[in-house]
């Protein structure tokens, strides 16, 4: 005994099927065929009678189900657009329908068939909705379906089920319809953006300010603290923000010369030779989460007026160029490498372990020895440098370089690495190419790339927003709340990292009077 017949017998039981069903159960072969016929002619009948309800559909499609086998056909379902953010509109678009169709159903998930959408049938022209349609939904004769102002409850499997005028079911379709809040990043599916800091400038000269600029910081935030140095404890604590109480308080390494922000970032104020180092940013969720992010601060004492000769000597490494490009070549650059220097090497991160160690070169006995973090696209130079050849986004991080000169005196000098791959052309869509005036409309922009920043482009010039714009916390969407005349032209989306930017092709929208 199938399955979905077990099922109805249940159904019997709270007084929704006919009482001759439990018999027609254990009947022969030729018996079934009849009820599959009888059920199919009561169908017909109540189509044409305005029938609206879905149990009895159900039941007839159940009988079928059970007793005859599907056939495999080429039946496929497309969801056009393929990418959809909640706010949108999609059409589930079939091809190769069957011929000699007499019914088709379209119901939420794979198997239940009691989540039905709608019933067209195609000998009357007729369609009957069922318990999950929510009035969005419209059924179309070659077998698409239209949803219009999805949400994220509208997520999950779709299956539209064809049973052919003999009775048969042809075939079972299912596809999968994900819909992604406007809150998350308008492209393919990408982890959590992890927390970086940026030196605003990249260069600073004693004397001057720079911003360690924070990208990332979650929205659950509790409290952030500032470190000197790579190590997490009171004694190197600069300053800590709470944002419960959006109140900040110094620890003990606070010099008077540091503004902490709301945001996350320090401003650094009248540096000097002495604030070279790391820093060490650490954010507490409310959940009480930890995540450390580093940054390295070089200040250029080269661009000082200050005429302090220790100052002027001070080991330095600058990546040419600062932001490169995957399959490009960076070199990191030392600048004021000491004279009598014996040895010099290089480490992979921040720490001088055998482990880390890209490279090793002696002066005196003119022999390189490479490390376990040789990767074979290093070169080398006499002068300190070190070249990286065909960089990837995996080469991205800090670099540490370790001079030993006669006296066995160690310096020690760091350098960060950015690499990010080039940027695809981003698509653009909009909910409704022709608004009237007082309406609403939504663009969306799909990156393939993760870590980009979006920017809005009207008339080929930037968007300038009012305040009847607002964009999505990734700026991937763009939201138009009251439409006016003034709004109608060519919107694009451009898709940009520090190394490359495409825009998307021009969308146009169109204003019409009420």
């Amino acid at each position: 005994m199938c399955s979905c017949l077990r099922e109805n017998s249940a159904q019997k039981e709270e007084g929704q099927q006919s009482p001759g069903a439990l018999q027609e159960q254990s009947s022969s072969p030729l018996r079934k065929a009849s009820t599959v016929r009888r059920d199919m002619e009561v169908s017909s009948e109540l189509l044409s009678n305005g029938w609206t309800s879905w149990q009895r559909v159900l039941l007839t499609a159940s009988l079928l189900t059970c007793w005859l086998l599907p056939i495999t056909a080429g039946v496929t379902i497309e969801s056009v657009p393929p990418k959809l953010v909640e706010g949108e509109n999609v059409l589930l678009r079939v091809d190769n329908l069957p011929e000699n169709l007499r019914v088709f159903v379209w119901y939420r998930g794979v198997t239940d068939m009691s989540l039905g959408i709608a019933l067209y049938s195609l000998d009357y022209s007729t369609s009957v909705t069922g318990p999950k349609h929510s009035g969005r939904e419209t059924l179309y004769r070659n077998g698409s379906l239209w949803i219009q102002n999805v949400t994220r409850e509208d997520t999950g499997y779709y299956t539209l089920q064809t049973i052919s005028k003999n009775g048969k079911v042809v075939s079972n379709t299912s596809i999968f319809l994900q819909v992604n809040s406007s809150l998350f990043i308008c492209g393919r599916p990408s982890p959590p953006a992890l927390l970086t800091i940026e030196s605003v400038p990249a260069s600073v000269a004693e004397g001057g300010s720079v911003l360690l600029l924070v990208h990332s910081l979650p929205d659950n935030l509790q409290s952030l603290l500032w470190y000197k140095g790579l190590t997490v404890f009171n004694k190197v604590e600069i300053a800590r923000h709470r944002t419960v109480k959006n109140s900040s308080e110094m620890g003990p390494a606070y010099s008077g010369r540091e503004i902490v922000y709301s945001n996350g970032s320090l401003l650094l104020q009248n540096v000097t030779w002495e604030d070279t180092g790391f820093y060490t940013l650490q954010i507490v969720n409310r959940y009480w989460k930890m995540e450390l992010a580093h940054i390295y601060l070089q200040v250029d004492t080269s661009l000082s007026s200050c005429c302090d000769d220790f100052n002027s000597v001070q080991l330095r490494i600058n990546p040419v160029p600062p932001h490169a490009a995957e399959g490009e070549r960076v070199l990191l650059q030392v600048h004021n490498l000491p004279e009598d220097v014996q040895t010099f090497l290089w480490y992979k991160g921040v720490y001088s372990t055998q482990s880390f160690k890209i490279t090793e070169y002696s002066i005196v006995t003119e022999s390189l020895i490479n490390g376990y973090a040789h990767s074979g696209r290093e070169i080398l130079f006499i002068n300190g440098s070190l070249l990286l050849q065909d960089v990837t986004e995996k080469d991205s991080g800090f670099y540490t370089l370790v001079t030993i000169d006669s006296n066995v005196k160690v310096e020690t000098a760091h350098v960060q690495v950015n690499v990010n791959k080039l940027v695809t052309q981003p698509v653009m869509r909009v909910t409704d190419s022709t608004v009237r005036i007082q309406g609403s409309v939504v663009f969306t922009c799909f990156s393939d790339n993760t870590g980009v920043s979006i920017r809005w482009l009207f008339n080929n010039q930037n968007l300038q927003l009012t305040e009847r714009m607002t964009l999505s916390p990734s700026k991937c969407q763009l939201r138009i709340h009251t439409v006016r005349k003034e709004d109608a032209g060519e919107y694009q989306c451009e898709a940009f990292n520090p190394v490359s930017s495409k825009t998307s092709l021009p969308v146009r929208l169109t204003v019409m009077n009420e």
